[in-house]
């Protein structure tokens, strides 16, 4: 892997202490909304923390910064943990999480861009967060800008065919400035992605249409850091293929499809918060 830099130890620290953050208040929040979608949201707490609170250019003040970094959500189902980062990284007030869902709120079941102040796409149908932004990508080279455009992908996503239509543009115009981020936590809604529709030599197909690929460990900080760093570098978009755990930091929930989409009731939250607040 090339292009990462050392990270410093109160970094990593910081950072870890965010992703733990970022779990425990988004499992609050579905368990208080009563729906939600906590194993992938748990899954991806380390990217999360790393792209909001250290790698993209971002200003909570002026969330339409024309050259802020961009972040496209396109496993939308997870939204919980995209409105906690937001929240911290003070975009709205963090009070405002607890109309989450709420009929006329900012913060809807799914990212919407045209409420919520940082949110970047509208998500729903799953699959389109490559296609737009790849598209986001092209408008920025038209526009002489040099931001980058982060999509959050889930494995089970990545079974729709579009997702590979989006890649496929994004090759052929070498949007460098493109990182793809795929949540790899083996698990979607009915069960394992390899029983229901197998992604096979995953890497390798990344690489067949011409990105830049990358693998690592998706909770392991400083190698989700190296990773951004890495893909930084180069003329083709990158691929960073994070392998995590559903539901992580909450044994019971670890690995287990039932709760992809499940909120937690009353006694089940105060194990899982008393998990978290010791790991």
């Amino acid at each position: 892997m090339t292009g990462s830099t050392e990270h410093s130890a109160e970094l990593l620290h910081q950072l870890k202490e965010t992703a733990r953050e970022l779990r425990i208040e988004s499992l609050k929040m579905i368990h208080n909304r009563g729906q939600g979608h906590p194993g992938g949201s748990l899954s991806c707490a380390e990217i999360m923390a790393a792209l909001y609170f250290h790698q993209m250019r971002l200003d909570p003040a002026r969330p339409d910064m024309e050259d802020r970094d961009r972040f496209i959500l396109s496993k939308g189902h997870a939204s919980a943990i995209l409105y906690v980062a937001l929240a911290k990284r003070g975009f709205f007030p963090v009070e405002e999480l607890k109309t989450w869902g709420s009929i006329g709120g900012r913060i809807q079941g799914h990212p919407d861009r045209l409420k919520t102040p940082g949110v970047d796409m509208s998500a729903g149908c799953l699959g389109h967060g490559i296609s737009i932004g790849a598209g986001l990508c092209l408008a920025a080279m038209l526009k002489g800008l040099y931001h980058r455009t982060y999509v959050l992908l889930g494995d089970g996503e990545c079974q729709a065919g579009v997702i590979w239509e989006g890649a496929m543009l994004a090759a052929k115009y070498r949007l460098s400035k493109l990182i793809a981020i795929v949540d790899f936590n083996e698990v979607q809604l009915d069960g394992t992605v390899r029983d229901i529709m197998p992604l096979g030599p995953f890497r390798e197909k990344w690489q067949s249409f011409d990105w830049n690929t990358i693998s690592i460990d998706g909770h392991d900080m400083e190698a989700v850091l190296d990773a951004l760093d890495a893909a930084q570098t180069g003329d083709t978009p990158t691929v960073i293929v994070a392998h995590t755990v559903k539901g992580k930091g909450v044994s019971f929930m670890e690995g287990k499809a039932e709760w992809h989409g499940k909120a937690p009731n009353k006694e089940e939250l105060a194990l899982a918060l008393k998990e978290l607040s010791n790991g």
